[in-house]
């Protein structure tokens, strides 16, 4: 059971309904050698209701710690960006997403280091992140640039917080350019971005922590990182979005639709041409689930080596967030990192074929 819910996202709102998730899963995780399990074993794990399953697998849902604030409002322009909240968000067609950058300071604001961009659909919850060397207006544009080519679907909209990396006459000149529809939240109401906030804790905390990383051999690693997540969770990791809530007296009671995955919500938008749905199912059923999250593990690794080593030239006892519920990083470090190389992250021939069609696709 374990086993199969390492394959599942970290906790939501209502990580319950995650595991109904595990009937088609499971049949996955049988199919490529990871379970083998008894016609009884399998009847009695399908058949577990979602409270027993909460209880037994409360230990892999601890909460870590929180990450510092960097956004600076900006100041101008604001008035000519409208102001889009949560509530108004109604869209049904991929394209229309929210940004936000997650600094990578550790306990210190001062000075230089990364930042990741995180993009997400907030029809599909589809969601790419990507590396920044600094939080610049050219490199956030560039990083855009870069999410057009790995998106299936065009960017119609991005909404943003208030910050100086957003709110610049470089981005909004983009977005004429390119027809994007550019709006923003309201200052200091995180909740008005509430789709990407939620990834920001879900992928990019659960995965590469709250540690500080700086330099280009960081970078180098977040990249490698990010690549090879983005087929995980966007193939693998299943969510339920909120349909309906209704508060009787003291209780709120919610309905939320059937867990599924971005890719399962894109194929079921009917927005992509029959022939990219064949593509993308094609390339969805070849790969293997857990073989993509130890490859993340193992480049979260080789991320915490450059963080620890390379950069502070001093043996470090910093802990990193558990990746998917199992620590890659704990206590002081060890010569072992010196050896990493992103080319150990175990891959079949392919698995290699299939990912170098899926970034061009």
């Amino acid at each position: 059971m374990h086993c199969t819910w390492h394959g599942l996202p970290p906790t939501t709102s209502a990580p319950s309904g995650s595991f109904l998730f595990c009937q088609r899963l499971l049949s996955r995780l049988l199919r490529h050698g990871h379970l083998q399990l008894s016609e009884q074993c399998r009847s009695q794990l399908l058949s577990m209701s979602p409270a027993t399953a909460d209880r037994i697998l409360r230990p892999c849902r601890k909460q870590e710690r929180r990450g510092i604030s960097t956004t600076r409002s900006g100041t101008l322009l604001k008035k000519q960006i409208p102001i889009r909240t949560f509530q108004d968000w109604n869209e049904v067609k991929p394209g229309f997403l929210e940004a936000d950058l997650v600094a990578h300071c550790g306990t210190q604001a001062d000075g230089s280091y990364l930042y990741t961009l995180t993009l997400t659909d907030i029809a599909t919850g589809w969601t790419e992140c990507l590396p920044l060397l600094n939080r610049g207006e050219s490199a956030v544009v560039a990083a855009l640039k870069r999410s057009q080519q790995l998106l299936p679907f065009p960017i119609l909209g991005i909404d943003t917080d208030n910050g100086g990396e957003f709110i610049n006459m470089e981005l909004m000149a983009f977005c004429e350019q390119a027809q994007i529809t550019f709006t923003r939240g309201r200052p200091r109401r995180s909740n008005d971005q509430c789709y990407v906030e939620q990834k920001n804790g879900q992928i990019v905390r659960q995965v590469v922590g709250y540690d500080r990383f700086t330099g280009e051999l960081a970078y180098r690693q977040l990249t490698e990182l990010y690549r090879a997540l983005r087929v995980y969770v966007n193939c693998f990791q299943p969510s339920m979005k909120l349909q309906a809530k209704q508060r009787e007296g003291s209780k709120v009671h919610r309905t939320y639709d059937q867990a599924q995955t971005p890719m399962q919500r894109l194929l079921a938008s009917g927005t992509v041409s029959a022939k990219k749905q064949h593509e993308l199912q094609r390339i969805t059923e070849a790969l293997d689930p857990l073989r993509r999250l130890a490859t993340a593990r193992i480049l979260t690794e080789g991320a915490l080596a450059a963080c620890c080593h390379v950069l502070t030239k001093q043996p470090c006892s910093c802990f990193a967030a558990p990746v998917f519920g199992k620590p890659v990083y704990r206590g002081k470090c060890s010569c072992r990192w010196h050896s990493w190389n992103p080319s150990i992250a175990a891959q079949t021939a392919a698995e290699k074929k299939i990912s170098k069609k899926w970034t061009a696709s």
